[in-house]
């Protein structure tokens, strides 16, 4: 499993439909593509939601990204991330 950073930043849409059951839909959905939540975070500024998953690679990531959208109307740009350990590995 990889870990990937998903920012998203609401539509006017997405805001109307804001709820605990469509946070349990998002969740599920992510499961569905074989991931898992870790965390996921309301913010301020230029990203309103982080969320932190698991998910097997790019791929499972590009299309459970996208089928997010689809649901929510959030847009999300995702990103892979490493540990900072892992970097050090990776850029020695």
């Amino acid at each position: 499993m990889a870990t990937y950073v998903m920012f998203g930043t609401y539509s006017a849409e997405a805001l109307k439909g804001m709820s605990a059951r469509r946070s349990g839909e998002a969740k599920a959905l992510i499961e569905t593509h074989g991931g898992e939540l870790k965390a996921g975070y309301a913010t301020l500024g230029g990203v309103d939601l982080v969320l932190i998953v698991d998910l097997p690679d790019d791929a499972r990531a590009m299309t459970a990204s996208v089928a997010l959208a689809k649901l929510t109307g959030i847009s999300f740009a995702t990103s892979p991330a490493v540990t900072i350990e892992a970097f050090d590995r990776l850029a020695a």
